[in-house]
């Protein structure tokens, strides 16, 4: 089989073409029937989803069909970019954790499956899904193959992701939702803007009717992660709201690669520790980052 690096790989990839050539490598791995790839996106929301029966994969990088799947489904590709630990064992094994997903595999050829997380420099960029028509051993030469693979993949997913994302606008113009609304502020790289973001919040909140107990939450949320990213990044920064049914996502995005404002510990990559971002931890009951190729995006979610 040609590695994931030499077909999902090119510099100047983009990220239908990068996905089309790893599944076309994964597809291509003893006994597997189906090969998916997960991206983590929307502030880490959900995951874009395809997978080889979706389109046609052999024929050009326009065929990649994608779809979305709500990053807290109880599924074995969520679990594995949530943990950044690799799911693998047969469907009687799995069915335990995952009931509702395995069921769905009852009508299928498959007998086991392997997820495994895709990372580049310890950041979860998304994962791997292979289901097998014949049993696995999963001995500790094939992990560390499927691991391999995952370092490999992310590595040409952040390279495609390069060409994609070349500009900071290009997610803070990102169109809202259908039944969504959004509103954009853009953050100077001065300390005293941080002010000027707090109040852009509460004016927006009070347009869309948030009580006041939420909206001094967000406030101070908001507040904290605009810091961290004006004072500790050195940076201007974009603050993104997004509000949808019931819930309020607030997200702010920096140009850093590694900013103080988002390290990451081993144990979940898509949650974050960093200089007094236990307030938000404290207050909101999601939240997280997301690394691209060219920044940081953090974000909370409140009921609304």
């Amino acid at each position: 089989m040609q590695s994931a690096r030499g077909r999902g790989q090119r510099r100047d990839a983009d990220v239908p073409e990068w996905a089309r050539a790893a599944l076309i490598s994964l597809s291509g791995l003893p006994g597997v029937r189906r090969a998916g790839v997960g991206l983590v996106e929307g502030g880490g929301r959900r995951l874009r989803f395809t997978a080889s029966d979706r389109g046609d994969i052999g024929a050009d990088s326009t065929a990649v069909e994608w779809c979305h799947v709500d990053a807290y489904d109880d599924v074995p590709l969520t679990t594995v970019v949530r943990s950044g630990q690799a799911v693998l064992g047969d469907l009687a094994d799995l069915a335990p954790t995952f009931p509702d997903f395995v069921e769905r595999q009852r009508d299928t050829a498959t007998v086991c499956l392997a997820a495994v997380p895709m990372t580049v420099a310890g950041q979860v960029l998304g994962g791997y899904v292979l289901m097998y028509d014949e049993a696995q051993d999963f001995g500790v030469g094939q992990r560390e193959m499927l691991a391999r693979l995952g370092v490999e993949l992310g590595r040409g997913l952040r390279r495609a992701q390069r060409g994609d994302l070349r500009r900071r606008d290009h997610w803070s113009s990102e169109p809202a939702p259908p039944g969504a609304e959004v509103a954009v502020h853009d953050v100077p790289g001065d300390p005293a803007a941080v002010a000027g973001a707090r109040h852009f919040l509460r004016r927006t909140f009070s347009d869309w009717g948030v009580d006041e107990d939420t909206t001094d939450v967000a406030t101070l949320c908001l507040s904290e992660l605009v810091t961290n990213a004006v004072v500790h990044a050195h940076d201007g920064c974009v603050v993104r709201i997004l509000r949808e049914p019931g819930v309020i996502t607030t997200a702010v995005r920096d140009n850093g690669t590694q900013p103080g404002s988002a390290v990451k510990e081993p144990d979940d990559p898509l949650r974050v520790h960093g200089r007094g971002l236990q307030l938000v931890d404290a207050l909101a009951p999601r939240w997280g980052s997301e690394l691209d190729a060219v920044g940081t995006t953090v974000w909370f979610v409140l009921e609304a």
